[in-house]
């Protein structure tokens, strides 16, 4: 077993590993790094992106490495574990690359997917097929069928997937991204007896999101930030204030409880972005949006100025939910905060993170730029109204408890996210270099 840990091991973001086994090898996740992302939307007015382009800004990881390897055209699979853009998002780029190769994911990761390929208008020819959590799929090798699992998982987007590749030469396991959530709003609890099934039966290897390897803790439920939301918008009593709210769009579980403890308040709820668009349509096209009947969206800058224009003028009538809470530059948050739209925030106004910033310094920057505004023009603001969708170290644990593995990788983070995990696993009787490895970008471990 030879593991090529392509991209998403020197940083948060950029995530691609492709395994191989005999003459076959299956890759799982293509996503893009957003920190040059921002900086090209800085620098480019145009806004559709080609492969070589966002190559020269290092946004999509460097898989020309399969070609050295002469792994390319033994790609049978790519396999996406979750919706979220740093593990799909470069894979509209680099799909055509791989052109025999199947497209495998959820049925809400593949509608995103199919979202950003028809924004981006970006055809891709690779078969797609959706895969369901808890089911195995056949995929067609150089000799007989490769069996791939696909165990449901909890993190912060729905229909999130760990995948395990039953080769040959053991069990490969992909364990990115996770928390363990045993009481998830949306969704089913992660199925803790068939990791222990597969720990009892043997896995070779274990690849494995190690964010937060560092933090002594179990990750909190998403029904702490449901209880969190409840006390952050039930404790604004102003009725002429405005309310505006900022979160991940793609986190749905937390989408369906800003808006039912929005509907408290008694303001019209409103959606506004192209990216909050997506999310909430591709829940809608898989039936993952119990809440649709409930809001608004807005797309269209235009439109959006329109609505902003309103607000202005009736600021108790709504709760707004807006991208930027990482103060991403041109989000709508931005534009507000610089006074590039009709509205203005006042003395008193009240605005929620329901975020974590993701720890890169481009995020960090930003965000704390874009607090100092708010401050300054009067803002109420209740940051970290949130719970994180990465296990902390007692996660890891007990994964690495029920799972067993005789190797271990930790991906999803630089050398000081990656550390801890290592001595994590040196702890549990792993010796460094021996059964647990750090990595970097394009270097092969073979097992």
């Amino acid at each position: 077993m030879e593991i090529c840990t392509i991209g998403g091991y020197e940083e948060v973001g950029k995530n691609m590993t492709a395994v191989k086994v005999g003459d076959d090898v299956l890759i799982f996740d293509a996503g893009i790094y957003l920190p040059p992302l921002v900086e090209l939307q800085e620098q480019e007015s145009q806004v559709n992106y080609t492969e070589n382009m966002l190559r020269a800004a290092k946004a999509i990881p460097n898989d020309l490495v399969l070609d050295k390897l002469g792994w390319s055209d033994k790609v049978r699979a790519i396999i996406i574990g979750h919706a979220h853009l740093d593990h799909v998002g470069g894979l509209p780029y680099l799909a055509h690359r791989y052109p025999r190769a199947e497209i495998l994911a959820s049925p809400f990761t593949m509608a995103v997917l199919e979202g950003i390929l028809k924004d981006e208008k970006i055809s891709v020819r690779n078969k797609r097929r959706t895969v369901n959590e808890n089911s195995t799929y056949q995929i067609k090798g150089s000799s007989g069928n490769l069996k791939v699992e696909f165990i449901n998982t909890t993190h912060s987007t729905i229909q999130s997937l760990f995948v395990a590749w039953h080769s040959k030469e053991g069990v490969f396991f992909y364990g990115l991204d996770f928390k363990f959530d045993n009481h998830p709003v949306i969704g089913a609890p992660p199925n803790y007896k068939r990791l222990k099934e597969l720990g009892k039966s043997g896995v070779k290897c274990l690849v494995v999101d190690a964010l937060y390897s560092d933090t002594d803790r179990r990750t909190a439920s998403e029904r702490i930030a449901r209880n969190l939301l409840e006390d952050a918008l039930g404790n604004i009593h102003d009725k002429n204030s405005a309310i505006f709210l900022t979160t991940f769009s793609s986190h749905i579980a937390r989408l369906k409880s800003i808006v039912e403890f929005g509907q408290k308040t008694g303001r019209r709820i409103v959606f506004l972005g192209r990216s909050l668009n997506k999310y909430v349509e591709a829940a809608i096209k898989v039936n993952q949006c119990p809440f649709r009947n409930k809001i608004e969206i807005i797309r269209y800058r235009r439109q959006i100025n329109s609505f902003l224009k309103k607000v202005d003028s009736n600021r108790g009538n709504y709760l707004v939910v807006c991208t930027g809470h990482q103060g991403e530059k041109g989000s709508i948050l931005d534009r507000i905060v610089n006074g590039e739209t009709p509205f203005k925030f006042r003395t008193g106004d009240n605005l929620i993170f329901s975020s974590s910033i993701i720890p890169v310094s481009v995020n960090i920057n930003a965000r704390e730029k874009m607090d100092s505004k708010l401050r300054r023009q009067g803002v109420r603001l209740q940051t970290d109204v949130h719970v994180s969708g990465h296990g902390g170290r007692e996660d890891l644990r007990d994964l690495l408890e029920m799972l067993k593995p005789e190797h271990l990788v930790p991906a999803h983070g630089s050398l000081k996210q990656e550390a801890p995990l290592i001595d994590l696993a040196g702890e549990m009787g792993y010796k460094f270099q021996d059964n647990s490895h750090l990595s970097s970008n394009g270097k092969v471990i073979k097992l």
